[in-house]
């Protein structure tokens, strides 16, 4: 967990620069937001001890956490405050036929012979494209949940990193132009998750695996 936090003050520090490289540019990355995702992290870390199987169907609510930690922390307050929007996502998650979860657990379930990268991968794309699993933070909730998927099976969870930010923010954008019901995502799926997944091969990076778990 230290090299994963290590990592994203990097991010932080070299936000701004960055940012001003991407055609799309991105909401400040802040000490919040940094704390937001080692909260997650440290959720699927537990998720992955205790065998959780997050894609089962007792367990979907573990996704609704997960966008719940990286927006609005573990803070009371805060919580309560933020409970309409809350509320709004739970809905958004469970009834958009056309993007909800069940579009997700169903390509997950579909490609589980696939490799783990692409598993991961295409999680991801599934997410971002239109219409997104949540209302908001669908890339840093993104990110966590392609974590579990990756660490539970060994391989090092996906950490933003300076280098590799660019290209990451760059893939994020064009996964959010897609449309799920669209002729353009259906032909282009497969081909996108294989490319996604090799550029997750090239950044991981085995020191943000937990020792005893590679």
């Amino acid at each position: 967990m230290k090299a994963i936090e290590a990592s994203l003050r990097e991010v932080q520090e070299n936000f701004s620069f960055i940012n001003s490289r991407l055609g799309d540019p991105r909401e400040p990355f802040d000490r919040l937001a940094l704390e937001n995702m080692m909260l997650g992290y440290a959720l699927i870390d537990r998720m992955i001890e205790r065998k959780v199987d997050l894609f089962s169907f007792g367990q979907l609510r573990a996704f609704l956490e997960l966008n719940a930690l990286v927006l609005c922390g573990q803070d009371d307050q805060v919580r309560l405050e933020s409970m309409p929007h809350l509320v709004a996502t739970d809905k958004h998650f469970f009834d958009n036929l056309d993007g909800g979860i069940r579009d997700v657990v169903e390509w997950y379930d579909l490609h589980a012979s696939e490799s783990v990268w692409i598993r991961a991968a295409g999680v991801y794309i599934r997410m971002l494209s239109e219409p997104q699993l949540f209302i908001e933070g669908n890339h840093r909730t993104g990110a966590l949940v392609m974590s579990y998927i990756l660490a539970r099976e060994g391989k090092p969870p996906f950490v933003l990193t300076v280098p590799h930010a660019k290209p990451f923010f760059e893939w994020t954008t064009l996964f959010s132009t897609k449309r799920k019901s669209g002729f353009f995502l259906r032909w282009q799926m497969r081909r996108l998750s294989h490319q996604f997944a090799a550029f997750l091969v090239t950044q991981a990076d085995p020191r943000f695996l937990r020792a005893g778990r590679d």
